[in-house]
């Protein structure tokens, strides 16, 4: 196969990289505001195999897989889709993915694998991230994603979390033969990919349908369970559970601090999300109620949460829909592409801007907001220059609802509740780079809970590596 891929090359290699390219397509702006559907148009057959045939099949190691945070080997995926092979391609994914499906969708491909793909010297790079997305499709569709799982034994794993790195550990573990039982705090399974991420980047019925196939391995989910709260790490032993994985993330909101924080009206990121992207009947019910938004809706912060926030108000019919962020668009952590589409969409950004108070209307609820200008001063010990305020440049923005959002801090019930759990960093668990092994025999830690709030991809390659890495150490102790 190598050596007829390499032979057709030499013929073709110039004229692929000379073709131009389909790129992603996304749904009229004016369209796709009115739903919550997802805004990124598939590819048909057609365009997939001509997309793919732009791929010129850089020699080992290819730059594309040495941005891939999971190693796919992405020129050989993209040789099959070519040749029209999707379910071929979409095997070769299966073997270093746990998430395929979702990953096509959510990555910043533009900063990792289509990044870093070497068309960019000539067009626009192969659209390795939509093409992703369509063989998994494809095989969800007309093929089989595989179920099948090793005879199962009798040393019980709990993973605590359905997240993207719970639910890979999961998937790995119970492939491997093991009964896995994965506790979560929310009702339904999905962690971020649920309750997290928009619809209209990454549709539930996606999340649902590779949940059902985990249901299928026999993994069992058990939901509106907070460890560390209705039940501890050391009663999960007590339940005979041979060894615990923890990726619960970094679900808490991080605060503002400022005078009127928490007047009605003023959201967190993670609540105005789950709140207006969440089917009813998944909600907790301390969130089943639907904020009350106005006309003029600001969010604070840079980040991919505050693009998010943005796209949903737009969606809600707010009719002014503005981003505040300190620093200036060249600063911002989150992904150029999602601004494109905010903008597109209809939200406006003010930059190097700082709220310093909201103000209470009429009737109680936010009525302004108390801004001042800002300027970038020295950089700080991250790299980056420091915002600093420019002394009686105040000034006020009419808004009736704020969201903030701001980034997230670990949740540190687990470490507070957990004897000999070593953390660190307002609650982050600390673990064996190599191993995801904590200071608690038996015990592993991965993802955001780890890290701090990082890529769906690295958090999946952490529970796939912590899987590893509990096989060998129940086969090592309790055989």
């Amino acid at each position: 196969m190598q050596k007829v891929r390499g032979d057709l090359l030499e013929i073709n290699r110039k004229e692929r990289a000379q073709s131009p390219s389909f790129s992603e397509n996304y749904r009229d702006p004016g369209v796709r505001i009115c739903d919550f559907d997802e805004v990124r148009l598939p590819f048909t057959p057609q365009e997939a195999m001509y997309e793919a045939t732009r791929c010129i099949q850089c020699p080992d190691p290819a730059p594309c897989v040495r941005a891939c945070p999971a190693n796919n080997d992405i020129p050989s995926a993209m040789w099959h889709i070519s040749q029209g092979e999707f379910q071929a391609a979409a095997n070769i994914y299966r073997e270093t993915s746990s998430l395929p499906e979702i990953c096509g969708r959510v990555c910043p491909h533009e900063q990792l694998c289509q990044g870093s793909c070497v068309q960019s010297k000539h067009d626009a790079p192969v659209a390795t991230g939509a093409l992703e997305a369509f063989v998994m499709d494809y095989e969800r569709y007309y093929g089989k994603a595989t179920t099948e799982v090793a005879p199962l034994n009798r040393m019980k794993v709990a993973v605590v979390g359905a997240g993207p790195s719970g639910l890979a550990c999961a998937e790995r573990l119970a492939r491997r033969g093991y009964p896995v039982t994965v506790f979560d705090a929310k009702p339904e399974p999905g962690g971020l990919l649920t309750y997290g991420i928009p619809n209209f980047k990454l549709s539930k019925k996606v999340v649902s349908a590779k949940v059902d196939d985990l249901r299928r391995m026999g993994i069992t989910f058990v939901g509106n369970t907070y460890i560390g709260k209705d039940k501890t790490i050391d009663d999960l032993f007590l339940e005979h559970f041979q060894a615990v994985y923890i990726a619960v993330g970094t679900w808490v909101d991080a605060p503002m601090e400022v005078e009127g924080e928490d007047l009605p009206g003023v959201y967190k990121g993670t609540e105005f999300l789950i709140r207006t992207n969440v089917p009813s009947e998944l909600l907790p019910p301390e969130l089943a109620e639907k904020p009350q938004i106005g006309s003029k809706l600001i969010v604070i912060g840079g980040g991919d949460t505050a693009a998010d926030c943005l796209r949903t108000a737009v969606r809600l019919g707010v009719e002014e829909v503005t981003c505040v962020y300190r620093r200036t668009e060249g600063e911002m952590p989150g992904g150029p592409k999602d601004r494109k589409l905010a903008r597109e969409e209809g939200a406006q950004y003010e930059f190097l801007t700082q709220p310093v108070k909201f103000i209470a209307g009429e009737d109680g609820r936010l009525g302004a907001v108390e801004c001042i200008r800002m300027e970038l001063g020295e950089p700080g010990s991250d790299g980056r220059r420091r915002p600093v305020p420019v002394e009686g440049s105040n000034f006020t923005i009419e808004a009736d609802t704020a969201v903030l959002a701001l980034g997230y801090w670990p949740d540190d019930t687990i470490g507070k509740t957990t004897p000999n759990l070593e953390t660190h960093k307002w609650g982050l668990i600390v673990t064996d780079p190599d191993t995801g092994a904590t200071s608690r025999p038996g015990v592993f830690a991965g993802g955001d809970a780890v890290t701090g709030p990082d890529l769906v991809v690295t958090a999946m390659m952490a529970g796939r590596k912590a899987a590893d890495s509990i096989d060998r150490y129940l086969q090592a102790h309790l055989n």
